[in-house]
């Protein structure tokens, strides 16, 4: 592996780097946008109960802001519901976009290495060229070590980029995938909270 590095040049470095950072966003995010946690299941169900049975106090609010995306945005309905019932959709509206940004969390960063990797390993196929010609002119084509070696590690730098890069942009593009699905989820248990509330206001 350590000579594999060495043979790639110092492009190496930042290829490896950006392969840590990659993985490292991949496993986190996975973890952190599991249905799971961010919509758990029965939730709604279980504050449509809360409400309905007049069970839902501060410190339950506050639990439930703390427990989940989901949880977090109809916190906040409810809470302002208790203080400013003519301002509860707009503070889901609030709550809604402060929790898609934190869904979408290290998404650019995971999104510029899947477009910088490939990048770099191109930068050392041309520097490993380079090398190549520069031999051409001071030695010939007469010793082919010279010349494989700046082949070699132009194509080592290719490959590093393009496998860091690829797998880097295919969990960017599922990640999005899953936020937009996410999103429509929270919204669809938003508009649930909203109208049942109204409905409450009406009695």
């Amino acid at each position: 592996m350590l000579e594999f590095l060495r043979s790639g040049g110092w492009l190496m470095l930042p290829i490896l780097a950006c392969s840590v950072i990659s993985l490292a966003i991949i496993i986190e995010r996975s973890l952190a946008l599991r249905r799971s946690v961010v919509t758990p299941a029965g939730l709604s169900a279980d504050i449509d109960r809360a409400i309905t049975q007049g069970r839902l106090d501060v410190d339950r609010i506050a639990a439930l802001r703390r427990g989940s995306a989901l949880g977090h945005v109809l916190a906040a309905g409810l809470a302002t519901a208790q203080s400013d019932p003519g301002r509860v959709q707009e503070a889901v509206e609030d709550a809604g976009r402060h929790v898609i940004h934190g869904l979408e969390r290290y998404l650019n960063a995971l999104g510029t290495i899947a477009a910088t990797t490939p990048l770099l390993g191109l930068l050392g196929t041309v520097i490993g060229m380079i090398k190549v010609f520069a031999a051409i002119t001071t030695s010939g084509v007469g010793d082919p070590q010279v010349l494989a070696g700046g082949i070699y590690e132009a194509l080592i730098t290719t490959a590093a980029g393009l496998s860091i890069g690829i797998p880097s942009l295919m969990f960017h593009r599922y990640f999005r995938g899953r936020i937009n699905e996410l999103t429509v989820e929270i919204e669809q248990q938003a508009l649930r909270l909203l109208d049942l509330l109204r409905q409450r206001n009406l009695r």
